[in-house]
């Protein structure tokens, strides 16, 4: 006899089949927008901080810009190449903490993860006061009220995202190609100029050159290598969200890791190129950035065009991190390191208590900070080079233990890659410690910490429930089924009849306080009880005090003492209301039965809700 049986369309080898949760996963140029926005935003302030640094050794300091920035450059390259070979390695996400994890050890993987916690909610604080700085320049009537224009911002990205992560790339697309486009075309119309077109921007602003120039050593160089840096955070952003991709995933995130280095890269030696050019020096209140669109463009619209597409991308680069935490968030969960409530998903691919812990956060953050960059850009970029690090040494470890072809190559690559991201983790600690980096060096032990108490909080509530293990077979008890009623309706029968649909035994009882009104009202429930005859008794608990869940805890105690082996359950009636907005007139008498009968027995507790629609 043949069965027929219907198989799913083929999928190619290494591929997943698609799921009705697609339409809400990234695509190769959507990722890009959504995971993105960090990395791209850095662009406004990496060359920056760059030549802030060599601004200490004058005019000559600054003619070693470019180099500096090739040798970011350089170092993106390698970062961009293994995180490619991470997302390949890694498909379920988690970037630096998985690698860490899978080859130096559960601790290194807690202190990536921390490293990168730590980051992603600094990202959001400092992107969004950054974006709210530049706004409050150019009209400073809103300086002071700075703080609510920041949770403003906060707010709106936080609502985007919980509408998913595809709804939150779409409204970042536009954004994200005015300012690549401008700043490329910046770029491309620099080059071809002899001379700044204009220098209006800078005009007035006292220079930052120093004025007693230092001499160009080996520590500024690498002082100024690591302020630019900066340049390279959320680059692993892209690593960390890979199940959020469409099916190919591991294609779609490489490709949006290699747009996103090639893009990166082009637009900070580009403007490297410029800053050169045109001599640029820095000068107080006025970006290098909006120096470089003065020269290229002149002070005309193009100019206030890249202005106002910067201020939108710094504030909206925080969703960088709505894009790739809540995933870790996930993953952390799913190792028992996190409450297992943030590897819930809502409805498209939402992980909603990830956004909104990240949003709480962040909140705190900026209400803490006044919604002051200069408070919280000392402790940024510091965890993301510790998961660099991380992330490269693991890789070396990777690929030490296989066979593959070209693997010493790939192993001098990470190599190099770790020693790099590794000196520049030291040195932007060391720079920035007395400024508030402390914060971070003491946050990320006690983070890690959290996380192992977590962990071992599960792994005690997994040994007493026997996880993993056969259990013993189910067997029937006898049951006695209690309902704690306090007058006659509907809501009552409901519950005596599922409740003798439940157990062998049903009690119902009732609270009665020594109060006259009381006493009137407890006799006036016993005639009726007796006049409607349900076959069950009432049970009359006598109370001095004006408590309602203690005497019914008490009794169930003392019925469970008195038969041993009689499993007892509690069963709550209450009224569910037609409209959301009527349960505020409930008196929640049920709610205080099942808190002080959960806390004080054993006892099965059953909330029967009766719809009143």
């Amino acid at each position: 006899m043949s069965v027929m049986t219907t198989e799913p369309d083929a999928v190619p080898a290494g591929e997943e089949p698609p799921d009705a949760g697609e339409r809400h996963r990234l695509t190769a140029v959507t990722g890009l927008a959504a995971l993105s926005l960090d990395a791209m935003a850095s662009v406004a302030y990496g060359p920056e901080a760059i030549v802030l640094v060599l601004a200490a050794a004058g005019a000559r300091g600054l003619g070693f810009t470019l180099p500096v920035t090739l040798a970011i450059a350089a170092l993106l390259a390698v970062l961009v190449a293994s995180y490619r070979q991470v997302i390949a390695a890694f498909p379920d996400g988690g970037g630096s903490y998985a690698v860490a994890k899978a080859h130096l050890g559960a601790r290194a993987g807690l202190v990536a993860a921390a490293s990168l916690v730590l980051d992603y909610v600094l990202n959001v604080a400092v992107a969004v006061t950054a974006g709210v700085a530049a706004l409050t320049s150019a009209f400073p009537a809103l300086y002071d009220d700075r703080l609510w224009l920041c949770l403003a911002v906060l707010a709106a990205v936080t609502g985007v995202n919980l509408r998913g992560i595809v709804e939150s790339a779409k409204a970042f697309i536009v954004p994200t190609a005015v300012f690549v486009g401008s700043v490329l075309v910046l770029i491309a119309v620099g080059l071809f100029r002899s001379h700044p077109v204009s220098t209006a921007a800078a005009a007035g602003h006292p220079s930052a050159l120093a004025d007693n120039a230092s001499a160009v050593g080996a520590l500024l160089l690498l002082k100024a290598f690591a302020s630019g840096c900066a340049a390279l955070t959320g680059v692993e952003a892209i690593a960390n969200a890979v199940p959020s991709f469409r099916v190919p995933r591991v294609r779609r995130a490489q490709r949006a890791e290699a747009a996103l280095g090639a893009v990166l890269g082009l637009m900070l030696v580009g403007l490297s190129v410029l800053i050169g050019r045109f001599h640029l020096q820095p000068v107080e209140g006025v970006t290098v950035l909006a120096q470089l669109a003065d020269a290229s463009f002149g002070h005309n619209w193009a100019f206030y065009l890249v202005q106002f597409a910067t201020t939108i991308l710094l504030a909206l680069s925080a969703n960088t991190s709505f894009g790739g935490l809540p995933v870790l968030l996930e993953l952390l969960a799913r190792d028992h390191c996190l409450p297992h409530v943030f590897a819930l998903k809502a409805d498209r691919q939402v992980h909603r208590h990830g956004v909104l812990a990240l949003a709480l956060v962040s909140a705190v953050l900026l209400v803490l900070s006044g919604g002051d960059t200069d408070t919280l850009v000392p402790m940024f970029a510091i965890g993301v080079f510790v998961g660099f690090t991380l992330a490269q040494v693991g890789m070396v470890r990777h690929w030490s233990g296989r066979r593959d072809r070209g693997r010493r190559g790939k192993v001098l690559l990470n190599g190099a890659g770790a020693v790099l991201t590794g000196g520049a983790a030291v040195v932007v600690t060391a720079s920035k410690f007395t400024q508030g980096a402390w914060l971070v060096v003491i946050a990320l032990p006690l983070l890690v910490a959290a996380f192992e108490t977590v962990h071992r909080a599960y792994g005690r509530i997994g040994e007493r429930l026997g996880l993993g293990l056969v259990p013993e077979p189910p067997h029937r008890e006898r049951s006695l089924v209690i309902v704690p009623v306090s007058v006659l309706s509907r809501l009552t029968s409901e519950a005596l009849t599922a409740a003798v649909s439940l157990g062998d035994e049903v009690r119902a009882v009732t609270v009665c306080h020594p109060d006259t009104e009381d006493r009137a009202r407890q006799r006036a429930l016993e005639r009726s009880w007796a006049a409607w005859n349900p076959g069950v008794p009432l049970v009359r608990l006598l109370s001095e005090r004006r408590s309602l869940g203690r005497p019914v805890a008490a009794y169930v105690r003392e019925a469970a003492a008195r038969e041993p082996g009689t499993r007892v359950t509690v069963l709550i009636p209450e009224a569910e209301p037609e409209r959301l907005w009527q349960r505020l007139l409930q008196n929640q008498r049920g709610a205080v039965v099942a808190y002080a009968v959960r806390r004080e027995t054993d006892a099965v507790i059953c909330r029967l809700r009766l719809r009143l629609s």
